[in-house]
Formats: structure tokens, sequence, C-alpha cells
């Protein structure tokens, strides 16, 4: 028998166990993905209060037990209780939001025309030559909007009571799984790096840029938004506006946009406080906005992550609108984790050419200068070009 067939049914069996695995931890995937979101929040949780859990494992002496335990208790007492509360109230201030506006139709007629009033003449000559003056189809659009989102409320908020059993499923198993993370997290990425099929400097590489995405787009996308939204949230209830809890945490949400964020709420509010009549709590908002609550970004992201995180502001922009279509409240940060790794991959495979091509560069060199000592010391090819420099 030659010595072929061995090797070839080693190949075989060492391919057949690839596959195998490959297809095992899909079959891991399909079941463990109706859970996906819960054990992604637990995933990053666990990576965010690392230090924390560091922090009670010198307390606790080391007990690696009592030391996830108490820092699961200071984020259950500290983060979730507190989201729970603002959620409920926020979903309170919706219904009774869209109900009084169902009830009491905004007058759209009149603000136009207290608007249309105030614009130059030319202006107004340009808005009714195109038609624009006719407002009672926007209005009627208007109320069958507060119609069907009365409606799209309610339905969810049966479908949340209906679905209670699940959600605290979800929320119990986000809990346990963060405990072990939090106790076992840095075996288990040990162990990932090392089984991981690509070279181990590549594997550190990654791991590394991952923690430090994970960090950027929670610190300064979570942390940044938050602060955000409480000056805004702030902000309204100092201009007396009407459900200032929900415009605060709109903002705190769409501050993960870059650029615009947090315009989006305050500047429409400040504009129809002036329209309405309300100059200086409409002076007051946007003033606020302009001044205070946008420049928040400014200061506390360079603080907290670094002025340059890594990933361009209009790919956080795409990945976190697509990772929103795609996997819901979730996808607002694995879109932008997505892009970081992408961008950190492509980053390293360009680190390892300009490594390869310095060391071929040096290779080269070392070469060329070993030739040239080479042929300076041997007689037989010093001569040809000794004589050739006497002719």
């Amino acid at each position: 028998m030659s010595e072929q067939e061995p090797n070839d049914t080693s190949a075989l069996e060492h391919w057949s166990f690839l596959i195998l695995l490959a297809g095992v931890s899909l079959l891991l995937v399909w079941v463990a993905w109706p859970f996906a979101a819960p054990l992604l929040w637990s995933a990053l949780a666990a990576i965010m209060f690392q230090p924390l859990y560091k922090w009670a494992l010198r307390k606790t002496r080391g007990r690696r037990n009592w030391a996830a335990s108490l820092t699961l208790l200071v984020i259950f007492v500290a983060v979730l209780l507190p989201a729970l509360w603002v959620g409920s109230i926020v979903v309170g201030e919706t219904l009774g939001l869209v109900n009084d506006l169902r009830e009491n139709p905004i007058d759209l007629a009149a603000w136009f025309n207290s608007t249309f009033a105030m614009l130059p003449a030319s202006a107004q000559t340009l808005i009714e030559d195109n038609g624009w003056t006719d407002v009672s189809v926007l209005q009627d659009q208007l109320q069958n909007v507060l119609g069907e989102s009365a409606g799209m409320i309610a339905a969810q908020a049966v479908s949340i009571g209906s679905g209670a059993l699940g959600f605290f499923l979800s929320f119990g198993l986000g809990l346990y799984v963060l405990f072990f993370l939090l106790r076992d997290g840095s075996r288990i990425g040990e162990t990932i790096l090392h089984s991981a099929p690509i070279q181990r400097d590549i594997a550190d590489r990654l791991a590394e840029r991952f923690l430090g995405i994970v960090r950027a787009v929670i610190k300064g996308s979570g942390v940044v938004g938050l602060v955000q939204g409480t000056l805004g949230a702030i902000t309204m209830m100092i201009a007396g506006v009407p459900s200032a809890l929900l415009l605060g945490v709109l903002m705190a949400i769409l501050a993960l946009i870059p650029a615009v964020g947090t315009a989006l709420v305050w500047a429409p509010v400040g504009i129809w406080l002036l329209v309405t009549g309300e100059i200086w709590q409409g002076v007051f908002v946007l003033g606020s906005g302009f001044i205070i609550i946008s420049s928040a970004d400014n200061v506390l992201r360079p603080i907290l992550v670094g002025r340059d995180t890594g990933i361009p502001d209009w790919i956080i922009l795409v990945t976190t609108l697509g990772g929103l279509s795609i996997a819901g409240f979730a996808g607002i940060v694995l879109g932008p984790l997505v892009a970081g790794l992408f961008l950190a991959s492509w980053s390293i495979l360009q680190e390892q050419r300009a490594e390869d091509e310095e060391a071929a560069e040096r290779y080269r060199t070392r070469v060329n200068v070993d030739g040239k000592a080479f042929a300076a010391n041997d007689p037989e090819i010093s001569k040809p070009a000794q004589s050739a420099q006497e002719a």
C-alpha cells in the first residue's frame, strides 16, 4: 500500500470533522435564535461591566460566584429597574399624547395662516401660485395617522400583556447568562481565541478591536445619547412642553444618528412654540438645543472613547438603520458592531500586507548588501570587476 492512501484518509477525516463542526454550530445558532436579543445584550453587558466585576472580585477576595452575584445585583438595581420605570412612564405618556391629539386635533389651518401672515409678499405669492394654501388634505392625513398610531400602540400594549411570560422568560434568561459571562467571560474568550481556525496574532488583534468597538458604541453612543436625552427632557420641562419625558427618550434614541440626531426633535418643537406665540419658550428650546444639547456630543465623546472611534459617521448611520430594520432595537448596537468588525478585519489585512512588503524589502536589501560584500571578498569575482574599472 502506498503512502498516499493514509494521507488521503487523514485529509478526508479532517474535512469531515470540520463539516460536522460547522453543521453542529449552525444547529446551535438555529436553536438559540429565538433568544438572540437577550443573549446579545448579556454579552455586551458582560463586556461593559467587566471592570465592575473585577472590583467586586477584589472585594470578595477572589470568590467568583459572590463577585458575579454582587455585580449582577448592582446592574439590576442601578440600570435595569430605572430603565423599566422610565419605559412604563414613556408608554403611558405616548398613549395619553395620541389620545389627546385625537380628541383635540391640531388646527393646522390656524397655524398655517399665522405663519403665512409673517412671510414676505413674494413668498406668499409663490405659495398661492403653487396652490399650497389648502391644508385640509394635510389635516385629514394627520388625523388618519393619529388614528392608526393609537390603534398600533394599543395593539402593541395588548401584545406585550399577552406575551408577558415570554418577556419575563427572555429577561430572566438574559440575567442568568450574564451571571456566567461575568464569572467565566475571560476563560470563555481565551478558549474561543485558542480554538479559532486563524492565526493567534490575528485572533488577538480582532478580539482587541472588538472590545474597543463595543466600548466605543456603548459609551460613545449609549452614554452620550442618555446625557443628551436627559438634557432634552429637562429643557422641555422648563419650557412647559407636554410629554417632556417622551421627547427626551426620543432624543436619546435619535442621538445615535450622527450630525442631525437630537435636532430632529428639539428643532420642530422650538419652531412650533414660536409659531404658536410662545416666543421665549421657543427661543429657549432652540438655544438650548443648539448650544447645550448638541454640544454634549462634542464634549463627552472624546472624553469617553477618544475622538476617533475608527468608524466614519456615515457608516454608523447606514449600519444603525440597517440593524434596526433587521434585528429591531438590538440593531442599534449590532449594526455598528458589524461595521466595526468589518473595518477592523480589512485594517488587519492591510497591516499584514504592509508587514509582508516591508519584510520582503528588508530581505532584498540584505541580499544585495551580502552579495556585494561577498563579491568584494572573492578574488574570482572581484578581478573581473577591477579589470572593467581599469579598462
